[in-house]
């Protein structure tokens, strides 16, 4: 097939049903909107079709049966250089602020150690930054840190043991550390299970935005975040960088109606002049008109979740109009979609006569029947899964 599918096919795709909680990525194409009552225009020099490699190189998954899924240490200095090895625009990762004022970067809400045969959790926003660091693999040889432990959803413990093990990290150590090349999407993480007041917010987004001004040097940044009035705020204290509404699009529903819809979604985004919406990629199939709504409304839209590790799911994406993926396959991921767009690239000189003739030109993608199959399949059993 000349599109050379050789990533993932859906059966081998691990745990389709879990999909990530926060994954997020936001997308743009060449230029972005500044706001809804602002002449100014984003500038962005970034490919229309982004492959953004989640928590860097791909999340950990510490109960899968996949070895991918426990490779790297998600979010760590180390699997973000890993990921820039490869062709993708921007890497995701998560940050929140320690409760001396320092972004760090880290997914889960809590910090989980065993002490005395017993899980203890703390939250990561009221650690101070040498506590936090004192977790997981150290820097200095010789020192030893403190095990760090997960939980799954449905309340299993596991040991956080993946094949290269690193450091937990700091923001301004991934601008001053991670190669210049990739650009940095940053999410906003806060906990869903709590009502923050924009005062609370603003300090914390503030502590954010220092280190990046202070250390982005024209490095390629976006923003994004599920929490409705973080977007609001980070759109509201600066005009430098683009801003994403993550959005699970309905899969769950939360008291705060901002978050239940992707038509809220663009409401939001509307409103406080942000650039895009990231959605899961469940949402988008199951509601595909709204990719044209959100294209009518000058948005930006990109997607998250396990199926975008599917390389045909992607290639759907692409043809819909959704103008990039959050991935955690990032080396078959990133190479599927290079063949589509050489190919693409291809096609279009060959139309337009140039190099005479004598470059060879990759065929359009083509799908057997087997794959079509499965295309025409995808949709239903997206639904079912939902």
């Amino acid at each position: 097939m000349a599109m050379a599918l050789k990533a993932v096919h859906v059966c081998d795709v691990p745990n389709l049903d879990q999909v990530p909680e926060n994954a997020a990525l936001a997308l743009c194409s060449t230029r972005f909107r500044a706001g809804v009552n602002d002449d100014k225009i984003c500038e962005c020099n970034i490919p229309k079709f982004l492959v953004v490699g989640h928590r860097g190189n791909g999340m950990n998954m510490l109960q899968s049966p996949d070895p991918r899924m426990k490779s790297i240490k998600e979010n760590s200095i180390l699997s973000f250089n890993e990921a820039a090895k490869f062709s993708i625009d921007f890497i995701e990762f998560d940050v929140q602020v320690t409760k001396d004022d320092y972004p760090v970067i880290y997914h889960d809400n809590f910090v989980l150690h065993e002490e005395k045969g017993v899980i203890v959790e703390n939250r990561v926003t009221e650690l101070a930054l040498a506590e936090f660091l004192s977790y997981g693999p150290q820097k200095h040889p010789g020192s030893e840190g403190k095990p760090l432990y997960r939980k799954t959803k449905d309340g299993r413990f596991f040991e956080w043991k993946v094949e290269k093990d690193a450091p937990l990290c700091t923001l301004e150590e991934a601008f001053h550390n991670v190669d210049q090349s990739v650009g940095f999407n940053v999410e906003l993480k806060f906990d869903d299970f709590i009502v923050y007041k924009d005062e609370e917010l603003s300090r914390i987004l503030k502590a954010i935005l220092k280190v990046v001004f202070e250390n982005a040097k024209g490095r390629q940044i976006l923003f994004s975040s599920f929490q409705p009035d973080a977007a609001r705020l980070i759109r509201k204290l600066q005009s430098t960088y683009p801003v994403y509404f993550l959005t699970n699009g309905g899969s769950e529903i939360y008291t705060d109606i901002r978050r239940n819809s992707l038509e809220e979604a663009i409401k939001l985004s509307l409103e406080n002049g942000l650039q895009g919406i990231v959605s899961e990629v469940k949402a988008v199939f199951r509601n595909p008109g709204a990719v044209g709504r959100i294209k009518e409304s000058k948005l930006s839209l990109m997607t998250y979740g396990q199926l975008n590790n599917v390389p045909e799911v992607a290639y759907m994406q692409h043809l819909m109009g959704v103008e990039g993926v959050i991935v955690d396959l990032v080396k078959e991921i990133s190479e599927s979609v290079s063949d589509l767009t050489h190919a693409k690239e291809g096609e279009e000189k060959s139309m337009y006569g140039e190099e005479d003739g004598k470059k060879e030109v990759k065929a359009k993608p083509q799908f057997s029947k087997d794959e079509l199959s499965f295309l025409l399949k995808l949709i239903p059993e997206l639904m079912i899964q939902a």
